[in-house]
């Protein structure tokens, strides 16, 4: 909106001011109405008539704004008193695209002292590698998610300065949300809890650290949910992602940016392995589909600005402190409870199949793409930057009976397993990763083989989830 361009770069608006809320000044526009009464100078008069009948389109008028104010509050709830650590709702449906609870105070002290990088610093200690290279300032939208928060660790363990942005929505519980906010906080990560839309407030952010790099994961994820609340789709993947665009690009100098798209943008493909170069234009869900509008709108910024943009299509990424929507920790869940798991199973009974990719092959793809992301800004002589686009996947596609079979050896109890089609809401049927040019580009090479990752991820749940303490994630069911 144009309100958030001009509010976020105004120069009344600075780092001093303690509280702020993230929505602009109301603008009051007088109305004037013409009439023949004024020149006779009946102002006076004009109420007292048209409560008589006299002027019936004032009386119309007046009911128009009451119900307005009455539509207004049942969507939106009027102005939230909220706490800074309350949740923002997308859960329920109904919620309207424009809306979200804003920032109530940012600790600015906190925020630059999380995104100033460490004076010792580390090299990656893979390979061999010792170097540091330059010291990074990295804002991490979606740091209370899954693989935001792990990157968001790996980035602080190696002396960048990282900043956490995140709205901490209840999709999934929260509580896992909060735990992983925990541990980042402990080491010494700051997380913003704002949404995306919010332009002010990512303004204010980009100003104060002066960050050399955006690491862009929050979305709202799902394939299946997308079919009950397509409105927080566009809310936040298309909406949110616009406004960040936006602030970024008129920030001197330019971060660059790598953020999130999906395996999913490859829909209906029927080729396999999938390779970047595959036409990606048959998205199979609305999320799908809100992914391929980010890497098209990433392009266009590319484009025109000379923003230094990489897309990463991540492929089913789990492990330890995952997404409890996700098969695996809702397989998890079901196991341990002794409750029946249900496998989708393709036409004919066919197998589902999985590039099922461990957190920590992830998190080196992703560090990796920061490292290597061109400056941003186009040249004298007119070149600008590549838009590169990179699968961080594992290559071996697994079917989910496989997954289960190694899950439940990790758990150390048998899965009751339910067979049923899978329903038309968007997944499909198999997916397997060309990762031949993130090899080539960022010397991507997935480690972790299925059945350490899924010890790993056993280990973590049956140590974290021990007593009640997972009870609020064990009775929660995905959309």
């Amino acid at each position: 909106c144009a309100w958030h361009s001009m509010a976020a770069r105004s120069p009344t608006r600075g780092l001093s001011d303690p509280t702020f809320t993230g929505s602009p000044s109301s603008e009051v526009f007088e109305m004037r109405r013409i009439s023949q009464n004024l020149s006779r100078g009946r102002r006076g008069g004009f109420l007292a008539r048209a409560l008589h009948g006299e002027k019936p389109e004032l009386v119309v008028l007046v009911v128009v704004v009451l119900c307005s104010v009455c539509g207004y509050y049942s969507v939106f709830g009027g102005s939230s008193s909220a706490p800074p650590t309350s949740v923002n709702t997308v859960g329920k449906t109904g919620l309207a695209v424009s809306t979200y609870k804003p920032a109530k105070s940012v600790n600015w002290v906190s925020v630059l002292r999380s995104c100033t990088p460490t004076e010792t610093r580390i090299g990656d200690g893979k390979d061999g590698d010792e170097d540091p290279g330059e010291p990074m300032r990295v804002l991490v939208t979606g740091a209370a998610g899954f693989v935001g928060f792990h990157v968001s660790l790996q980035l602080k363990s190696l002396g960048h300065g990282v900043l956490g942005l995140d709205n901490v929505n209840d999709y999934y519980p929260p509580v896992l949300k909060r735990a992983r906010l925990a541990k980042l906080a402990n080491a010494g990560i700051e997380n913003v809890e704002a949404d995306l839309n919010d332009g002010v407030l990512v303004r204010k952010a980009l100003d104060a650290c002066k960050f050399t790099h955006v690491l862009h994961l929050a979305a709202q994820a799902g394939v299946r949910y997308a079919v009950k609340n397509p409105s927080s789709y566009v809310h936040s993947n298309v909406a949110g992602f616009v406004t960040l665009l936006e602030e970024i690009v008129h920030t001197s100098p330019t971060p660059k940016l790598v953020f999130a798209s999906s395996s999913s943008v490859y829909g209906l493909n029927t080729k396999t392995p999938f390779s970047e170069d595959d036409v990606t234009d048959s998205p199979a869900s609305l999320y799908a589909a809100t992914k391929k509008a980010d890497e098209l709108l990433a392009h266009t910024y590319n484009h025109i600005h000379g923003l230094a943009v990489t897309g990463l299509r991540f492929f089913t990424v789990y492990g330890s402190y995952g997404r409890p929507d996700m098969a695996y920790f809702s397989f998890a869940n079901n196991i341990v409870r002794g409750k029946p798991i249900t496998i989708f199973q393709g036409d004919g009974g066919k197998e589902l199949a999985r590039d099922f990719t461990h957190i920590s092959d992830v998190v080196d793809g992703v560090v990796a793409s920061l490292v290597t992301s061109e400056a941003s800004g186009k040249k004298q002589d007119g070149t600008k930057p590549r838009f590169r686009i990179f699968n961080l996947g594992n290559k071996h596609p697994v079917t989910v009976s496989d997954f289960v079979t190694s899950l439940e050896t990790h758990l150390g109890k048998t899965a009751k397993r339910e067979y049923v089609p899978m329903p038309k809401t968007g997944d499909v049927p198999f997916t397997h990763a060309d990762v031949s040019k993130a090899h080539a580009e960022l010397g991507y090479d997935p480690k972790t083989s299925l059945d350490e990752g899924l010890k790993m991820f056993a280990q973590w749940y049956l140590e974290f989830c021990a007593g009640s303490a997972c009870a609020e994630i064990q009775a929660y069911k995905p959309s």
